[in-house]
């Protein structure tokens, strides 16, 4: 299993750096030094705040996610939930999630799928909350027709993972009572496990249950895509190009669909070509769009380096021993005799 992780990491990194020399390497020196001459500085550090602002953001939605089962600070929610993202950058694939399943769940003592539980629906009122995005940049800016595609299969997802969710809120006591039936008697580990899963699953989405709750969550997950929306808005400003405030929006949504799959550590490579082939739509030249690309990257990327950092020399660990603990978690399997997952009482 590591060797295969090993393998993704491998082919990933080599697509990044092939996707990123074709991105460059029309790129001359003196594009470069221009460019240095006539960014504001001020609209950059604007850019950059923006990107810190949306950090500090999410960081608050998954503390009031997690706030039925437990209280935390809203320094250590935004660090540990920094920290996780920046799993997601380093690890190949989508191992960075289970790597960030597991650290908060030793360090909070929350149960995985719980855990499990709140990144789903984060993904969900993302989902939400672009959808939103979308309709009201469509009123100012026609999106080009593959992006409408995907904008729609995005909404169609979303609404049936929101009717999903709302089947496992509402009957969870009849799925426990099927899984009785047809698992205990012949395959009682499995049962065991069945139950378990429901039970810490529903207890990560009963968020849902509350109206007040579900507002507040989508207030900050709005708040947190307009602060990314500013980011590269200011961003526009800095380099001094002259397009509408609706180009913010539409960087944004396409660079969100082009990557809701994560191919290349970091999106390396895979970022400036969403951003760049974005920015042609306004008629942006070739090398501006691919050095913008490149600072857009770097202002998402700073934020989530310098919060995940604090939290682990604060915590006094190293992302070394929690790549080491998510593949053990992934080698060994962590099950019982009887079939049931182990949950672990130490910490990283």
């Amino acid at each position: 299993m590591a060797s295969f992780w090993k393998k993704k990491q491998f082919w990933g990194a080599l697509i990044g750096a092939v996707l990123m020399a074709y991105c460059v390497k029309d790129i001359r020196m003196s594009e470069l030094q221009h460019l240095v001459r006539r960014v504001n500085f001020y609209y950059l550090a604007a850019a950059l705040m923006s990107g810190f602002a949306y950090m500090v953001l999410k960081g608050l939605r998954w503390r009031l996610m997690i706030s039925q089962q437990k209280h935390i600070t809203v320094k250590r929610a935004v660090t540990l939930y920094s920290v996780g993202q920046l799993l997601g950058i380093v690890m190949p694939a989508l191992t960075g999630q289970v790597g960030r399943v597991v650290l908060f769940a030793r360090k909070e003592g929350l149960r995985k799928t719980y855990i499990f539980s709140t990144i789903i629906l984060e993904v969900l009122f993302d989902a939400v909350s672009l959808i939103v995005f979308m309709f009201v940049t469509s009123l100012a800016f026609a999106f080009p027709s593959q992006y409408r595609y995907w904008s729609f299969v995005v909404a169609g997802i979303t609404m049936a993972a929101l009717i999903i969710m709302y089947l496992i809120l509402n009957f969870q006591t009849r799925l426990e009572n099927i899984a009785h039936r047809r698992l205990r008697d012949r395959w009682p580990g499995a049962y065991i496990t069945a139950k378990k899963f429901i039970r810490s699953f529903t207890k990560g989405i009963e968020l849902l249950k509350s109206s007040q709750d579900m507002a507040a969550t989508l207030l900050l997950s709005l708040a947190s895509w307009t602060a990314h929306m500013l980011v590269v808005w200011f961003l526009i400003l800095s380099f001094g190009f002259t397009l509408p405030f609706a180009a913010a929006a539409v960087v944004m949504i396409v660079n969100t669909i082009f990557l809701m799959v994560p191919i290349t550590p970091g999106n390396a490579g895979t970022f400036e070509v969403a951003v760049s082939t974005s920015l042609a739509a306004f008629s942006v030249g070739r090398s501006d769009a691919v050095l913008f690309a490149l600072a857009l990257h770097l202002m998402d990327l700073l934020p989530v380096f310098g919060f995940g950092y604090l939290f682990l020399y604060l915590e006094k660990v190293s992302l070394h021993d929690i790549k080491s603990v998510r593949d053990e978690e992934i080698i060994l399997d962590k099950i019982d005799e009887e079939g049931s997952f182990i949950e672990e009482e130490e910490k990283v």
